[in-house]
């Protein structure tokens, strides 16, 4: 029987993951019993009586930095062996698909997500990678951590309805998608391109591939460049 992959998730805002955990993919996944995803509140990790989290600087500055002490006794305690421990952090390699995609393979993710002005720099030694979403500011990782969890959840085998998907979707094979089209054949005199209702699957597929290529190079051609410059090198 195939483990079932767990994830868990550190953070000051527990209440934000409500209702995202249970709607969609992702509450039929944990329905089915193909994920498990705890949300756990570092404040359960302070030691001091109000639950401290965070302090002033040192050597001076904005906000407050996120103490060290309850980030890492949170990891110890909630990661098993061979857990992946990874801090939602600005200063981390973007997220993409292939990243996701082995990510979804390993059988437990430990998710911390940084507040305030960021994290005492001694818990980077205590988590296996930074990861980050987009190069722009958030209040905190927690926005990170669900688009994480739902990048990797859709891939874990049996929680996509019909899993052919995956492989044509944007980003799959460094590409963006074709264009898509259902019902009605016409809508306000924009007609449904005709090789799509010929029936010629091969005529369909080229088509596809072409349109596909088409849109890359207009809106996203840095994927076109990146993935030549891996054939190259």
């Amino acid at each position: 029987m195939t483990e079932v992959m767990r994830i868990d998730v550190l953070t000051l805002f527990p209440g934000f993951f409500s209702g995202v955990l249970e709607s969609s993919l992702l509450g039929k996944a944990i329905a089915k019993g193909l994920l498990r995803i705890d949300i756990h509140q570092l404040r359960d990790w302070a030691t001091d009586k109000h639950h401290t989290v965070d302090d002033t600087p040192y050597g001076g500055g904005h906000g407050m930095v996120m103490k060290v002490e309850p980030m890492v006794a949170a990891l110890e305690e909630v990661s098993r062996p061979g857990a992946r421990r990874l801090l939602l952090s600005a200063r981390g390699p973007r997220l993409t698909q292939e990243r996701a995609r082995e990510l979804a393979t390993l059988p437990h993710l430990v998710l911390l997500c940084g507040r305030y002005e960021g994290v005492d720099e001694r818990v980077t030694d205590y988590i296996d990678e930074e990861v980050c979403i987009g190069d722009y500011v958030l209040s905190g990782g927690e926005a990170g951590a669900v688009v994480l969890i739902d990048a990797v959840s859709r891939l874990i085998p049996g929680v996509l309805g019909n899993p052919g998907s995956i492989e044509t979707e944007s980003f799959s094979e460094a590409m963006l998608e074709y264009p898509q089209y259902t019902r009605p054949e016409v809508f306000r005199d924009v007609a449904v391109p005709e090789i799509l209702l010929s029936g010629n699957h091969a005529a369909i597929e080229t088509w596809r591939r072409a349109r596909a290529e088409e849109r890359t190079r207009t809106a996203r051609p840095d994927l076109l460049e990146d993935t030549a410059a891996k054939k190259r090198s």
